[in-house]
Protein backbone atom coordinates (compact mmCIF):
# COMPACT_ATOMS: atom_id res chain seq x y z
CA UNK A 1 0.00 0.00 0.00
CA UNK A 2 1.19 3.27 -1.23
CA UNK A 3 1.91 6.07 1.72
CA UNK A 4 1.64 9.78 0.47
CA UNK A 5 3.76 12.06 2.44
CA UNK A 6 3.37 15.78 2.48
CA UNK A 7 1.38 17.86 -0.06
CA UNK A 8 1.78 20.69 -2.28
CA UNK A 9 0.33 24.08 0.04
CA UNK A 10 0.03 27.61 -1.03
CA UNK A 11 2.74 29.12 -0.32
CA UNK A 12 1.85 32.89 -1.06
CA UNK A 13 4.55 35.49 -0.42
CA UNK A 14 7.31 32.11 -0.83
CA UNK A 15 5.96 31.45 -3.89
CA UNK A 16 6.26 35.71 -5.49
CA UNK A 17 9.90 35.20 -4.03
CA UNK A 18 10.77 32.29 -6.43
CA UNK A 19 9.81 34.58 -9.09
CA UNK A 20 13.54 36.13 -8.89
CA UNK A 21 14.87 32.73 -8.90
CA UNK A 22 12.79 31.61 -11.95
CA UNK A 23 14.16 34.16 -14.04
CA UNK A 24 17.72 33.44 -13.42
CA UNK A 25 17.57 29.90 -14.01
CA UNK A 26 15.20 30.37 -16.94
CA UNK A 27 18.01 32.64 -18.02
CA UNK A 28 20.71 30.05 -17.58
CA UNK A 29 18.71 27.34 -19.60
CA UNK A 30 16.96 28.88 -21.98
CA UNK A 31 18.85 28.09 -24.82
CA UNK A 32 19.41 24.70 -23.55
CA UNK A 33 15.92 22.70 -23.47
CA UNK A 34 14.75 20.15 -21.18
CA UNK A 35 17.29 18.27 -18.72
CA UNK A 36 19.84 18.77 -15.97
CA UNK A 37 22.31 21.42 -16.82
CA UNK A 38 25.82 21.80 -15.23
CA UNK A 39 26.67 25.59 -13.89
CA UNK A 40 30.18 26.88 -13.87
CA UNK A 41 29.90 26.52 -9.84
CA UNK A 42 30.57 22.95 -9.40
CA UNK A 43 28.06 21.75 -7.02
CA UNK A 44 25.31 23.79 -8.39
CA UNK A 45 23.46 22.20 -11.65
CA UNK A 46 19.96 23.31 -12.47
CA UNK A 47 17.12 21.11 -14.06
CA UNK A 48 14.62 22.31 -16.75
CA UNK A 49 11.51 20.35 -18.08
CA UNK A 50 8.67 21.32 -20.36
CA UNK A 51 6.54 18.34 -20.22
CA UNK A 52 4.72 16.52 -17.30
CA UNK A 53 5.49 13.18 -18.94
CA UNK A 54 9.05 13.27 -17.55
CA UNK A 55 10.16 10.22 -15.43
CA UNK A 56 13.36 10.09 -13.99
CA UNK A 57 14.69 6.91 -12.63
CA UNK A 58 18.19 6.57 -10.56
CA UNK A 59 19.72 6.47 -7.77
CA UNK A 60 19.78 10.16 -5.94
CA UNK A 61 22.94 11.73 -4.15
CA UNK A 62 23.21 13.45 -0.88
CA UNK A 63 21.35 17.03 -2.14
CA UNK A 64 19.58 19.99 -1.45
CA UNK A 65 17.45 20.93 -4.17
CA UNK A 66 14.49 23.66 -4.55
CA UNK A 67 11.28 23.29 -6.82
CA UNK A 68 11.44 26.71 -8.28
CA UNK A 69 8.56 26.43 -11.03
CA UNK A 70 5.74 23.73 -10.76
CA UNK A 71 5.20 20.66 -9.28
CA UNK A 72 7.06 17.25 -8.35
CA UNK A 73 6.05 14.10 -7.18
CA UNK A 74 8.40 11.54 -5.94
CA UNK A 75 8.35 7.86 -5.61
CA UNK A 76 10.68 6.00 -2.99
CA UNK A 77 9.97 2.78 -3.09
CA UNK A 78 6.15 2.77 -1.61
CA UNK A 79 6.08 6.23 -0.36
CA UNK A 80 4.71 9.23 -2.11
CA UNK A 81 6.34 12.99 -1.89
CA UNK A 82 4.61 15.72 -3.26
CA UNK A 83 6.14 19.11 -3.38
CA UNK A 84 5.98 22.67 -5.42
CA UNK A 85 7.28 26.12 -5.72
CA UNK A 86 8.96 27.43 -2.65
CA UNK A 87 9.56 23.73 -0.92
CA UNK A 88 13.01 22.12 -0.66
CA UNK A 89 13.97 18.54 -0.95
CA UNK A 90 16.74 17.08 0.83
CA UNK A 91 18.59 13.34 0.49
CA UNK A 92 21.04 12.47 3.00
CA UNK A 93 22.38 9.08 1.93
CA UNK A 94 22.06 7.62 -1.78
CA UNK A 95 18.56 6.57 -2.36
CA UNK A 96 17.21 4.65 -5.56
CA UNK A 97 13.84 6.97 -6.69
CA UNK A 98 11.40 7.60 -8.63
CA UNK A 99 10.64 11.74 -10.32
CA UNK A 100 7.75 12.49 -12.20
CA UNK A 101 6.94 15.96 -13.12
CA UNK A 102 3.54 16.94 -12.39
CA UNK A 103 3.37 20.58 -13.57
CA UNK A 104 4.95 21.52 -16.46
CA UNK A 105 4.36 23.39 -20.07
CA UNK A 106 6.66 25.25 -22.86
CA UNK A 107 5.45 27.79 -21.35
CA UNK A 108 6.02 27.49 -17.98
CA UNK A 109 8.84 25.18 -17.60
CA UNK A 110 9.26 23.18 -14.37
CA UNK A 111 12.75 24.86 -12.64
CA UNK A 112 14.79 23.22 -10.29
CA UNK A 113 18.06 23.96 -8.38
CA UNK A 114 20.42 21.32 -6.90
CA UNK A 115 23.03 21.40 -5.09
CA UNK A 116 25.50 18.40 -3.82
CA UNK A 117 25.58 18.21 -0.18
CA UNK A 118 28.85 17.67 1.22
CA UNK A 119 28.81 15.70 4.80
CA UNK A 120 32.32 16.71 5.38
CA UNK A 121 31.75 20.15 5.33
CA UNK A 122 28.44 19.45 7.37
CA UNK A 123 30.84 18.06 10.03
CA UNK A 124 33.17 20.66 10.77
CA UNK A 125 29.87 22.60 10.82
CA UNK A 126 29.13 20.77 13.60
CA UNK A 127 32.07 20.72 15.28
CA UNK A 128 32.55 24.58 15.52
CA UNK A 129 28.73 25.65 16.14
CA UNK A 130 27.86 24.75 19.85
CA UNK A 131 24.68 25.55 19.53
CA UNK A 132 23.98 22.07 17.87
CA UNK A 133 23.87 19.66 20.69
CA UNK A 134 23.38 16.09 19.88
CA UNK A 135 19.88 15.27 20.99
CA UNK A 136 19.20 11.91 21.98
CA UNK A 137 19.42 9.60 18.14
CA UNK A 138 16.23 8.51 16.52
CA UNK A 139 15.43 6.50 13.27
CA UNK A 140 15.40 9.12 10.24
CA UNK A 141 14.09 8.90 7.04
CA UNK A 142 16.80 9.78 4.72
CA UNK A 143 14.76 12.26 2.69
CA UNK A 144 12.62 14.75 3.52
CA UNK A 145 10.69 18.02 1.96
CA UNK A 146 9.76 21.00 3.74
CA UNK A 147 9.32 24.55 3.08
CA UNK A 148 12.47 26.62 2.21
CA UNK A 149 12.64 30.16 4.86
CA UNK A 150 13.94 33.72 3.88
CA UNK A 151 17.31 33.40 4.63
CA UNK A 152 17.85 29.67 3.09
CA UNK A 153 16.34 31.12 -0.47
CA UNK A 154 18.40 34.04 -0.02
CA UNK A 155 21.63 31.61 -0.11
CA UNK A 156 20.01 29.83 -3.13
CA UNK A 157 19.54 33.74 -5.00
CA UNK A 158 22.92 35.03 -3.94
CA UNK A 159 24.52 31.52 -5.49
CA UNK A 160 23.48 31.56 -8.53
CA UNK A 161 23.71 35.14 -9.26
CA UNK A 162 26.98 34.41 -8.90
CA UNK A 163 26.73 33.25 -12.69
CA UNK A 164 26.81 36.34 -13.93
CA UNK A 165 29.99 37.30 -12.43
CA UNK A 166 32.20 33.67 -12.56
CA UNK A 167 35.51 36.25 -11.54
CA UNK A 168 33.52 36.01 -8.19
CA UNK A 169 32.66 32.44 -8.06
CA UNK A 170 35.93 30.66 -6.79
CA UNK A 171 35.90 32.81 -3.39
CA UNK A 172 31.93 33.73 -3.03
CA UNK A 173 30.69 30.18 -4.23
CA UNK A 174 32.47 28.18 -1.38
CA UNK A 175 31.24 30.65 1.20
CA UNK A 176 27.47 30.59 0.23
CA UNK A 177 27.28 26.77 0.00
CA UNK A 178 29.15 26.80 3.26
CA UNK A 179 26.13 28.96 4.45
CA UNK A 180 23.34 26.82 2.62
CA UNK A 181 24.79 23.97 4.81
CA UNK A 182 24.93 26.06 7.75
CA UNK A 183 21.00 26.72 7.12
CA UNK A 184 20.35 23.64 6.87
CA UNK A 185 21.57 22.55 10.26
CA UNK A 186 19.53 25.11 11.83
CA UNK A 187 16.70 24.86 10.15
CA UNK A 188 13.47 22.19 11.55
CA UNK A 189 14.97 19.59 9.98
CA UNK A 190 18.21 19.64 11.74
CA UNK A 191 17.51 16.67 13.54
CA UNK A 192 18.03 14.78 9.95
CA UNK A 193 20.64 17.18 8.32
CA UNK A 194 22.90 16.78 11.19
CA UNK A 195 22.75 12.67 11.11
CA UNK A 196 24.41 13.06 7.65
CA UNK A 197 27.30 14.58 9.21
CA UNK A 198 27.65 12.99 12.67
CA UNK A 199 30.12 10.08 13.41
CA UNK A 200 28.77 6.85 14.81
CA UNK A 201 25.16 8.07 14.08
CA UNK A 202 22.23 5.33 12.63
CA UNK A 203 22.13 7.28 9.24
CA UNK A 204 25.96 7.56 9.30
CA UNK A 205 26.24 3.54 9.10
CA UNK A 206 24.27 2.97 7.32
CA UNK A 207 25.35 5.21 4.61
CA UNK A 208 28.49 3.18 4.76
CA UNK A 209 26.74 0.18 4.33
CA UNK A 210 25.24 1.45 0.85
CA UNK A 211 28.20 2.39 -0.44
CA UNK A 212 28.75 -1.15 -0.13
CA UNK A 213 25.40 -1.95 -1.57
CA UNK A 214 26.03 0.01 -4.70
CA UNK A 215 29.38 -0.93 -4.90
CA UNK A 216 28.80 -5.16 -4.97
CA UNK A 217 24.72 -5.26 -5.84
CA UNK A 218 25.70 -7.96 -8.07
CA UNK A 219 26.93 -10.29 -5.39
CA UNK A 220 24.72 -12.51 -2.68
CA UNK A 221 23.40 -10.93 0.22
CA UNK A 222 24.04 -11.81 3.29
CA UNK A 223 22.06 -9.34 5.91
CA UNK A 224 24.55 -10.78 8.93
CA UNK A 225 27.65 -9.51 7.14
CA UNK A 226 26.23 -6.05 6.73
CA UNK A 227 24.96 -5.68 10.10
CA UNK A 228 28.48 -6.54 11.03
CA UNK A 229 29.56 -3.69 9.40
CA UNK A 230 27.23 -1.39 10.91
CA UNK A 231 27.88 -2.66 14.14
CA UNK A 232 24.65 -4.06 14.86
CA UNK A 233 22.53 -7.20 15.18
CA UNK A 234 20.43 -8.44 12.18
CA UNK A 235 17.44 -7.17 13.48
CA UNK A 236 18.48 -3.91 14.79
CA UNK A 237 20.59 -3.44 11.44
CA UNK A 238 17.45 -4.39 9.22
CA UNK A 239 15.29 -1.95 11.60
CA UNK A 240 17.31 1.15 11.04
CA UNK A 241 17.64 0.51 7.30
CA UNK A 242 14.54 0.77 6.64
CA UNK A 243 13.98 3.35 9.04
CA UNK A 244 16.45 5.51 6.50
CA UNK A 245 15.30 4.04 2.73
CA UNK A 246 11.62 2.73 3.66
CA UNK A 247 13.07 -0.57 2.01
CA UNK A 248 14.91 -3.88 3.18
CA UNK A 249 18.36 -4.20 2.30
CA UNK A 250 17.20 -7.34 -0.19
CA UNK A 251 14.75 -4.65 -1.95
CA UNK A 252 17.27 -1.71 -1.98
CA UNK A 253 19.87 -4.38 -3.66
CA UNK A 254 16.89 -5.21 -5.98
CA UNK A 255 16.44 -1.86 -7.03
CA UNK A 256 19.98 -0.93 -7.76
CA UNK A 257 20.47 -4.42 -10.09
CA UNK A 258 17.10 -3.38 -11.70
CA UNK A 259 18.45 0.20 -12.17
CA UNK A 260 21.81 -0.67 -14.03
CA UNK A 261 20.14 -3.73 -16.16
CA UNK A 262 17.75 -1.17 -17.48
CA UNK A 263 20.74 1.19 -17.88
CA UNK A 264 22.45 -1.75 -19.68
CA UNK A 265 20.19 -2.26 -22.11
CA UNK A 266 19.51 1.29 -23.16
CA UNK A 267 22.89 2.83 -23.27
CA UNK A 268 25.15 -0.39 -24.21
CA UNK A 269 22.28 -2.61 -26.70
CA UNK A 270 22.81 -5.55 -24.06
CA UNK A 271 19.75 -8.23 -24.28
CA UNK A 272 17.96 -8.88 -21.55
CA UNK A 273 19.54 -12.19 -20.27
CA UNK A 274 22.50 -11.30 -20.67
CA UNK A 275 21.75 -7.81 -18.61
CA UNK A 276 20.30 -9.71 -15.61
CA UNK A 277 23.50 -12.38 -15.79
CA UNK A 278 25.57 -8.99 -15.08
CA UNK A 279 23.52 -7.38 -12.40
CA UNK A 280 23.60 -11.10 -10.03
CA UNK A 281 20.25 -12.65 -11.48
CA UNK A 282 20.18 -16.23 -12.16
CA UNK A 283 16.91 -16.76 -13.21
CA UNK A 284 15.23 -14.72 -16.68
CA UNK A 285 11.55 -15.06 -15.71
CA UNK A 286 12.52 -14.02 -11.94
CA UNK A 287 14.09 -11.04 -13.41
CA UNK A 288 11.65 -10.08 -16.09
CA UNK A 289 9.19 -10.44 -13.49
CA UNK A 290 10.93 -8.09 -11.56
CA UNK A 291 11.55 -5.77 -13.87
CA UNK A 292 7.56 -5.58 -15.13
CA UNK A 293 7.14 -4.81 -11.56
CA UNK A 294 9.26 -1.86 -10.87
CA UNK A 295 9.10 -0.23 -14.27
CA UNK A 296 5.68 -1.54 -15.54
CA UNK A 297 6.69 -3.21 -18.93
CA UNK A 298 8.59 -6.60 -19.70
CA UNK A 299 12.60 -5.39 -20.40
CA UNK A 300 11.88 -5.44 -24.38
CA UNK A 301 9.07 -3.24 -24.38
CA UNK A 302 10.20 -0.85 -21.83
CA UNK A 303 13.58 -0.70 -23.02
CA UNK A 304 11.77 0.19 -26.41
CA UNK A 305 9.38 2.41 -25.53
CA UNK A 306 12.15 4.39 -24.08
CA UNK A 307 14.19 4.56 -27.28
CA UNK A 308 11.34 6.13 -29.11
CA UNK A 309 9.82 8.48 -26.31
Amino acid sequence: MTTEIGSVINQGESINQCQELAALITRHTDSKGDGFHQTAIAQLEFQRESSVSTVLRGVCDPIFAILVQGQKKLLLNEEIYRYGAAQYLVVSVDLPLSAFITEASPDKPYLGFKLTLDPHQLCDLILQTTGLKRQPENAVRGLFVSTIDTPLFDCALRLTKLLDTPKDIPILAPLIIREIHYRLLMSEQSEAVRQIATSGSHMQRIAEVIKRLKADFAQPLRVEDLAGQAKMSASSFHHHFKAVTSMSPLQYQKQLRLLEARRLMLAENSDASNAAYQVGYESASQFSREYSRMFGAPPIRDVEHLRTA
